[in-house]
């Protein structure tokens, strides 16, 4: 295991213990300073932090089809490995693993990600990506994939699943998308493994013709004082072009209609876009901390130190980065509308 702290752990006051037990006053992005695209974290029931990413490199230069990450305070973070490391047998000779969302219920880890099959099991009609499910008894993994897609179809419609409980229903729905479609949202099953087969799937924010909207992914809910909000990202995240930023819309009923903040204007209205040294952020995910302050964990391309590998491949190194999020007249807003670059506050965690 290999851990990453950013350069504030040498310049704030911080007091490091073992485990999940070390606290931190200050911070300063980037929190992970290695390629963790797509990053979610949630909170565990250990009292630690887990930050799952697509595919990439570890510290170990090694491959790993789903990154895991562990934290006490969301400020320092040690590489874990790969929370799938077996390949589900539909998608053994492919490697291509994205955005995977991370939930416990009754005492188990569902880990749903986005997956491309097979040309054994691109029958028919040519595949694109797939929605798959994996399970584990520990927020490490070992995830173990449960055998088939949940959803499959063409190009990447079926991507960046995000699962949810809604607190006013009990009811678990599964948000995806994109693919140049709209962002949906359909009720899962008692098993949590499959949807449920009489729920309809409903259509939410769509795209459109704009700076940011042009394509919509990266789905994130939270529910709060009465009102569902959808964040999401839009529109590449990039490549040479990179171009992206984090939007959000507000519903009272999780499968929407779902209001987009300025969308009677028809603009794009993002509450977290580049500036500075920081390029393309996006792909969220929220987190509370031992306050109840609400967080938000995404990546972005740091233009001073863009490429994972030599500059002819050009791949970027999207970097993890978290950001506090308040509210205003019922709307989220990020300081600035855009990545901090400076010693800031960090995550409460308070300490037993």
């Amino acid at each position: 295991m290999k851990k990453i702290a950013s350069a504030v752990g040498l310049t704030a006051a911080v007091a490091l213990l073992s485990g999940c037990s070390q606290t931190t006053a200050l911070y300063q992005n980037p929190v992970w300073e290695m390629a963790v695209p797509d990053p979610m974290v949630i909170k565990a029931s250990d009292g630690c932090y887990y930050a799952y990413s697509t595919q990439g490199i570890g510290p170990d230069s090694v491959m790993c089809n789903i990154q895991v990450l562990r934290s006490a305070d969301m400020v320092h973070w040690e590489h874990l490995g790969d929370a799938l490391p077996d390949k589900p047998r539909w998608a053994q000779t492919t490697q291509n693993f994205w955005a995977p969302h991370v939930m416990e219920a009754g005492g188990r880890y569902y880990m749903y990600f986005s997956a491309e099959p097979d040309s054994a099991f691109k029958t028919g009609k040519e595949l694109g990506l797939c929605l798959a499910v994996a399970t584990s008894d520990s927020p490490t993994g070992p995830f173990a994939d449960k055998g088939e897609p949940m959803i499959s179809g063409d190009t990447f419609v079926n991507i960046d699943p995000m699962s949810f409980l809604d607190p006013q229903s009990g009811k678990y729905y599964l948000y995806w998308g994109s693919g140049f479609e709209p962002l949906k949202v359909r009720e899962l099953a008692d098993d949590l493994l499959s949807f449920r087969e009489d729920a309809p799937t409903f259509e939410l924010v769509k795209p459109f013709q704009s700076s940011y909207q042009f394509l919509v992914e990266g789905s994130w809910v939270i529910y709060r004082d009465g009102m569902y909000y959808l964040f999401f990202s839009g529109d590449n995240c990039c490549g040479e072009r990179a171009h992206y930023a984090v939007m959000v819309a507000k519903s009272d009923s999780p499968v929407g209609p779902f209001e987009v903040l300025c969308e009677e204007a028809q603009g794009d209205s993002p509450i977290l876009e580049a500036a500075g040294r920081w390029i393309a952020p996006g792909h969220n995910s929220i987190v509370e901390d031992d306050a109840g302050q609400l967080w938000i964990v995404y990546h972005a391309i740091d233009s001073d130190d863009r490429w994972m590998y030599p500059e002819e491949q050009r791949e970027d190194k999207r970097v993890m980065l978290i950001d506090r999020i308040d509210f205003s007249d019922g709307w989220p807003v990020i300081r600035n509308g855009c990545p901090s670059d400076t010693l800031l506050p960090a995550p409460s965690v308070i300490k037993e």
